[in-house]
C-alpha cells in the first residue's frame, strides 16, 4: 500500500471549525445574517442602576442536543422554521460554542449555570459544586427569591437552583419548578392519563431521583402562579409533551412573578435515546415552536417587552453518523466534535440583530456574560464574557 492511499483524519478542532463555517454559511444564505467581527462596535446595552433593575434575562437550554443535519443544515431546515426565519434574523448567532465537559444533561446544565465544568455524577441528586448564576445574581444585587426561577422537565434537576458552596448556597439560589413532579403529585390516584408526560429520563429509564432541595411544591401553585390544581391537570391533558407543560408554567411565572432571571430547560429531544428517529424529529420541531412561543410571550408581557435578552443554546450535541464509536442521532457518548460543537442564539435588548459569529467560545462563557449584562460578578466562574454581547 502506498503512502498516498492513506487518508488524513482531520483533527477535532478542524472538524469543529468546519461545523462552525458550515453553520455560518448556511445562516448567511438562508436567514440573511451578516458576518460579525470582533472589531464591530459594542452592543447597545444601557448600563446604570435603573436599567439594571428592570433588565430581564431568559435562558433556554436546548436540552437533548440536535445535530446539524436535522437543524442548521440545508437538509434540516424544514425542522426549525421558527428559529431560522423568525428568531435567527433578530439574533446574534454564535456558530462555535464548545463544551469541554461531561456530556450528561444534568451535569452539563449545571456547568452552564455555574460557568465551571462540573464533575458531579450526572445521575446523582446533588447540587452543583460551584455557585450558580442565580446565587451570584441574588447575592451581589441583593435580589429577593422571587427574582430567579428555574423550570426544568426532569425531576433530576431539582438541585440545579443553588449550590452548597460556602458563602453562597442554601437560601440564595433560584426557586425550582418541576412540572412533572407537580403533575405526579396532583394525579397520584389516576396517573395513567398522564404517563406520556411523566417519564423522567430517556437515557436511563430506571433512574428515579430523590426530590428535595427547596423546589416548588403543589400547594404553592395557586398562591404564586394563580393556577388551581384542577386547571393545571386540565391543561396537562391537552399537551403532548413535558416541554409544552414546562412552557405553560414558565408563561404563568412570567405573568405572576416577573422574575429578572428565568432559566428553562427543554428536554423532549432526548427521546432520541429510544432509537425512534421520527420522535426525535418531532421533538426538534416542537422545541423550535416552543422557543418562538416564549419569545412571543416576552413581547406580550409589559414587564418583559423591550428590556429582555433571551439566550437559546444546547447543552451539547449528539454523535455523528460517521463516528464508529457512536450510534448516530441516538446518543451523545463519543465526545466527538459533533457532540461538543454547538451554537448559541442571543436576541432582544442589547443584541446586534442579524449577525453571525464563528469564532470559538465555550459554554461556560455564558455565566460571566450574564454577569456583565446584569451587573453581578461571578467570581468563581472559569469562563470569559463574550465581548460581542457587551
Amino acid at each position: 500500500m502506498t503512502v498516498s492511499s492513506f487518508k488524513t483524519i482531520p483533527a477535532p478542532h478542524e472538524i469543529a471549525r468546519h461545523l462552525a463555517v458550515s453553520r455560518r454559511d448556511f445562516l448567511r444564505s438562508t436567514a440573511g445574517l451578516a458576518l460579525g467581527t470582533a472589531l464591530m462596535g459594542g452592543s447597545p446595552f444601557v448600563h446604570g442602576e435603573a436599567a439594571s433593575k428592570k433588565r430581564k434575562v431568559i435562558v433556554i437550554t436546548f436540552g437533548g442536543g440536535a445535530r446539524d443535519q436535522e437543524t442548521f443544515a440545508p437538509e434540516g431546515q424544514e425542522n426549525i422554521p421558527y428559529m431560522l426565519h423568525e428568531l435567527a434574523p433578530q439574533s446574534s448567532f454564535f456558530t462555535q460554542v464548545m463544551n469541554q465537559g461531561i456530556l450528561g444533561h444534568y451535569v452539563a446544565t449545571a456547568s452552564l449555570a455555574t460557568g465551571v465544568y462540573e464533575t458531579l455524577n450526572n445521575f446523582s441528586a446533588v447540587p452543583p459544586e460551584h455557585p450558580t448564576v442565580f446565587e451570584y445574581f441574588r447575592k451581589d444585587l441583593n435580589r429577593p427569591s422571587s427574582s430567579a426561577w428555574v423550570v426544568a422537565p426532569s425531576n433530576g434537576f431539582n438541585r440545579i437552583g443553588e449550590s452548597e458552596y460556602r458563602s453562597y448556597g442554601p437560601g440564595l439560589g433560584a426557586k425550582v419548578i418541576l412540572p412533572k413532579h407537580l403533575l405526579s403529585a396532583a394525579t397520584s390516584k389516576a396517573p395513567a392519563d398522564y404517563n406520556h408526560l411523566l417519564r423522567d429520563n430517556y437515557e436511563t429509564p430506571l433512574y428515579t431521583p430523590q426530590i428535595g432541595g427547596g423546589e416548588f411544591e403543589l400547594q404553592q401553585m395557586e398562591s404564586i402562579l394563580k393556577l388551581s390544581v384542577d386547571d393545571f391537570k386540565t391543561h396537562a391533558r391537552t399537551v403532548s409533551s413535558p416541554d409544552e407543560l414546562s412552557v405553560y408554567i414558565a408563561k404563568r411565572l412570567m405573568k405572576q412573578e416577573s422574575p429578572n432571571l428565568l432559566w428553562i430547560t427543554m428536554h423532549d429531544i432526548d427521546i432520541a435515546h429510544s432509537g425512534a428517529y421520527s420522535l426525535y424529529i418531532d421533538a426538534i420541531r416542537r422545541t423550535d415552536r416552543l422557543c418562538a412561543e416564549l419569545w412571543k410571550a416576552v413581547q406580550a408581557e409589559p414587564e418583559y417587552a423591550g428590556n429582555t435578552t433571551m439566550f437559546i443554546l444546547p447543552d451539547f450535541g449528539r454523535d455523528a453518523d460517521e463516528d464508529a464509536g457512536g450510534n448516530g442521532f441516538q446518543h451523545h457518548r463519543t465526545g466527538d466534535p459533533a457532540s461538543r460543537t454547538t451554537w448559541m442564539m442571543a436576541l432582544g435588548t442589547g443584541v446586534r440583530q442579524g449577525t453571525v459569529y464563528d469564532r470559538p467560545v465555550q459554554s461556560i462563557d455564558l455565566v460571566p456574560t450574564l454577569g456583565a449584562i446584569m451587573g453581578f460578578s461571578p467570581k468563581l466562574s472559569q469562563g470569559k464574557p463574550i465581548h460581542e454581547l457587551l
